[in-house]
């Protein structure tokens, strides 16, 4: 129905969120955190069907908890360094706009390891230190 009055609009302002982790999870502050295909936040790993969302701002530990036990404070909407994969996976300058793959909490990889891995994010630079991500998972479901 459509408004007939003024409304006090509730929104999230920034790049900062919470939600909900997955049952038996431990993430680390400053860990890539990936969305599983049950919609609960997990750290990165090799898996399918999940897509990464932002950084841990906080440790959490659900280590013992169901899902959504507890929740995590996390950064999205960012571009954040990870480490490189290696051999056959490293990725390269020439991969600047296509898809970083999740190998884990840490490091990117170029392929999706024969359909393994879920993916983490567009990639914006690589450098000495690592590989840059945009963290956005609206755009990394759409990419």
């Amino acid at each position: 129905m459509p408004l007939t009055a003024d409304r006090n609009t509730q929104t999230w302002l920034g790049d900062r969120r919470s939600g909900p982790v997955g049952a038996s999870t431990r993430i680390f502050a400053g860990a890539l955190i990936m969305r599983n295909a049950s919609g609960f936040l997990v750290r990165g790993a090799v898996a399918t069907g999940a897509f990464g969302v932002g950084i841990a701002e906080e440790p959490a530990d659900n280590t013992g908890g169901a899902n959504a036990a507890i929740n995590v404070l996390y950064r999205t909407g960012i571009t954040a360094r990870f480490r490189n994969s290696t051999a056959g996976d490293l990725i390269a300058q020439a991969d600047v706009g296509g898809i970083a793959w999740i190998a884990d909490d840490d490091q990117v990889a170029k392929t999706n390891g024969t359909n393994t891995r879920s993916r983490a994010g567009i990639i914006e630079a690589v450098d000495s230190q690592g590989v840059w991500v945009r963290l956005d998972e609206a755009i990394t479901r759409a990419a």
